[in-house]
Order: C-alpha cells, then sequence, then structure tokens
C-alpha cells in the first residue's frame, strides 16, 4: 500500500456488499437524507439502485433514476420530460433572486425560451470565439504551473484548477482583472443553493450572490453597450449586438445567463480538472499510460468526464403519464436524472468502476444530451486538454501530501482541496 492510499476511494464494488444488505441500502435510499460516507464516495450505493431499484421512489414522491438508457431518453423527449423549475423551485425559494435566476437561465427552461436563449449563447460560444481563446489558455496555465514550480507544493484546486475557468469565462465576458475577486464565490453560492436540502445560511448566501452579480453585471453591461467590443470574441457584446431585435435576449434573460454562463463554465471545469489529476493518482498504471502515450488525452478527458461527472444530478418534472419497466408515473412527478450512476451503468460501460483512459466508444452524459446538450461542451473539452496534458508533462511524478477534502455537495462532485507535492 502506498503512502497516501488511505486517501483514495474504496473502489465502488465493495465485496463487502451481500445482496440483502444492497437491497437494503436501495429500499431506503432519500437523497434529502445521506450519510456522510455518500458525499466521499456515492457510487456503491449508486451501484445498489442500478442493481436492485433503477427507477426508486424516493421519500417524498420524487422519483430517483439511475440507467443510462433511461437518462438517456429522457433527455431526448422534451414534450414528456419537462426542465422548467418554475413549480418545483417556487416553494423552496419563494420571490427571491435564487428563484429569479433558476427559472430565467438556460439550463432550466423548455422550448421555444430555451431555443431562443441557447441560439444567442451557443451563437456566442462560436468555433472562432472558442479558437481564439487556445493561446491565451495555453500561456494561463503554463503561468500557473511556473508559480506552483516555484513552491514545489500546491492546492490543485485553489492554485490550478479553478483558476483556469474563471480567468477564461473572465475574458469571454470582459470582466477586468481587477475585478474578478468575487466571481467563484458567486458561483459557489449560487450552485449551492440547488442542493436537496438547504440551511438558511445557504439560502442566504445564494441570494445575496444573485443579488451582487446582478447589479455587478448591469455596470458592465452599461460599458460594453458604450464601448462595444469585437463580438467576434467578446461574448458580452456578440449577445447584446442584435438588441432591438427579434429573438434577442430580454434585460433580464441577458444578466441572468451571464450569470449562467460563469456557473456552468466555473464549475463543471474546475471539478473535470481536479477529477482528472486525482483519478490519475488513484489508478497509477492509466497515469503512466497517459504520460508515455500523451496523444490519448482527448479519450482521457473523455473517460474522466464519466468517470466522476462534474454535475452529478439533473432534474425534470413528467408533462404526461409515462413509464419506465415495471414503474409508471403521474403527470406532474419530479424526477431525479442520477448521472453519476448513469455513468457507472455496466449496461453501457464494461467494467465501469475502472478507470480507462482509451475507452472507446465511451457514450458518457456529463453534457446531458438532446435540445440540453451543454452549450459549452467545446470550451470544457478544451480546457481539460489543455490543463490535464500540460500539468501532467510538467510534473508527472506528483502526489498527495494530505487528506483531499471533498466538496460536500450531491449535486456537484469534486474537492474544495487537494494539496500536491510536485516535485
Amino acid at each position: 500500500m502506498s503512502e497516501h492510499s488511505k486517501w483514495l476511494p474504496e473502489p465502488a464494488s465493495d465485496p463487502g456488499w451481500e445482496t440483502a444488505e444492497a437491497k437494503a441500502v436501495a429500499s431506503a435510499f432519500d437523497p434529502r437524507n445521506l450519510p456522510a460516507s455518500f458525499y466521499q464516495n456515492p457510487y456503491p450505493t449508486y451501484q445498489a439502485l442500478l442493481e436492485h431499484d433503477p427507477v426508486h421512489r424516493c421519500p417524498d414522491g420524487s422519483w430517483f433514476l439511475t440507467r443510462h438508457a433511461d437518462l438517456h431518453r429522457i433527455y431526448r423527449d422534451t414534450a414528456t420530460f419537462s426542465s422548467d423549475k418554475k413549480i418545483e423551485f417556487k416553494p423552496k425559494f419563494g420571490d427571491t433572486p435564487l428563484f429569479e435566476h433558476h427559472t430565467t437561465s438556460l439550463v432550466f427552461n423548455d422550448p421555444p425560451l430555451h431555443t431562443r436563449v441557447r441560439k444567442r449563447i451557443v451563437g456566442a460560444l462560436s468555433p472562432r470565439a472558442i479558437a481564439h481563446m487556445e493561446s491565451g489558455l495555453i500561456a494561463l496555465v503554463e503561468d500557473l504551473l511556473d508559480t506552483i514550480g516555484e513552491k514545489g507544493d500546491a492546492d490543485l484546486i485553489d492554485d490550478f484548477a479553478s483558476a483556469i475557468p474563471i480567468e477564461i469565462i473572465g475574458n469571454l465576458l470582459g470582466v477586468p482583472h481587477a475585478e474578478r475577486g468575487p466571481l467563484r464565490g458567486w458561483s459557489l453560492a449560487i450552485l449551492g443553493a440547488l442542493e436537496p436540502v438547504l440551511t438558511p445560511q445557504q439560502e442566504q448566501r445564494g441570494n445575496d450572490a444573485v443579488t451582487d452579480f446582478v447589479a455587478y453585471l448591469k455596470g458592465l453591461v452599461a460599458d460594453r453597450r458604450a464601448r462595444p467590443g469585437d463580438p467576434s470574441t467578446d461574448v458580452l457584446t456578440r449577445l447584446i449586438d442584435d438588441e432591438g431585435k427579434a429573438g434577442n435576449l430580454s434585460e433580464a434573460e441577458l444578466l441572468q445567463n451571464c450569470i449562467f454562463i460563469l456557473n456552468a463554465g466555473h464549475e463543471t471545469t474546475t471539478n473535470l480538472i481536479g477529477n482528472g489529476l486525482y483519478a490519475l493518482m488513484t489508478f497509477p498504471d492509466q497515469r503512466r499510460r497517459l504520460i508515455d502515450s500523451p496523444q490519448l488525452i482527448d479519450t482521457a478527458v473523455e473517460e474522466f468526464l464519466r468517470f466522476e461527472s462534474s454535475n452529478q444530478l439533473g432534474n425534470r418534472r413528467t408533462l404526461t403519464e409515462t413509464t419506465f419497466g415495471n414503474e409508471t408515473l403521474p403527470a406532474g412527478s419530479l424526477i431525479t436524472l442520477c448521472i453519476g450512476a448513469a455513468n457507472r451503468d455496466p449496461a453501457q460501460f464494461p467494467d465501469p468502476d475502472r478507470l480507462d483512459i482509451a475507452r472507446t466508444p465511451n457514450k458518457h452524459l456529463a453534457f446531458a444530451g438532446g435540445p440540453h446538450l451543454c452549450a459549452g461542451l467545446s470550451l470544457a473539452r478544451l480546457e481539460g486538454r489543455v490543463a490535464i496534458s500540460r500539468f501532467l508533462e510538467r510534473f508527472p511524478d506528483y502526489g498527495l501530501i494530505g487528506e483531499p477534502v471533498r466538496g460536500g455537495r450531491v449535486r456537484f462532485r469534486g474537492f474544495q482541496s487537494l494539496p500536491v507535492r510536485v516535485k
């Protein structure tokens, strides 16, 4: 056993789990009442649900689905499964900034509003705009690696993984460098409010973050209207460029979806980079394989996305009665889509608990699917490829020097802290 192996997760396929125990765990599963061990390693529980109760009725009457095939079906059927969260979020948030944000942003809406907003955002995140960012991304990563190399020790989250998307999205929106300090905190507070259970303090932090972020963006938008940037590379300029034309975003839609762009790009990319570098420590044979064959970085990034999905959960509401296997879900049912479980479904992925950086095919659902396929997936992949490959090239023998601290959330899987020594 290596010096740091005690910090690595237990295999999801725990031979000590007898069938009766797994059935009991699946039957009693409640996403609103989870043990502390679940936050460290949810995969044994997901495995139990996949095997014994893949269409699970939760104590609050909602449904928790884990099979890859079921999630794949839901993502593509917007006529049956709604992403609109107004009914679900009204009792949770009331008339608050969090309610306005989460019911206006791209991800929590249905066509035609979703189609109109997505068209604007995807148009702003054009291939040209993303390609334009690559040289700056490489320079940013190399600067971060220089600093880490000088120190010798680093926190992979604070010193590396979280710094990259904040700078990239700050550049996309044209946020001055001196004003980027609050962005990460705002993002964590707003997304943290999506957890199944909230404390009053978490809810207050989320509402304060939306209020402060909107106030900041109003000034940024006003400045950009007065002094537009290059619409081919400046996303904010592109979003407001056609102001007044049919199909353009309203003021509220513009502001809330600028917040969405930061939130979606920051959290998922931070987790992709951190989870990927951690997984390579967990599977040293795959680390050596990637060092020896750096051309595998494309498939490696896809495998990191599958193996430890940054976004573990999604939600839908049934618009009509529908059936999964032997279970009939009435219209109006709330469904949680467990992406983390679906990406470990043995019916789709052979040996799903093993990291295989050359896995093909790899039809993971880390970016969702159908009309709600992640609008920023090309940018996330680019950031993951550049960050992980260059870190590994510079510091092939990095290793843990303390206990990693998980993020402590169910919906998003990543680390708060990941201390390493690079030389």
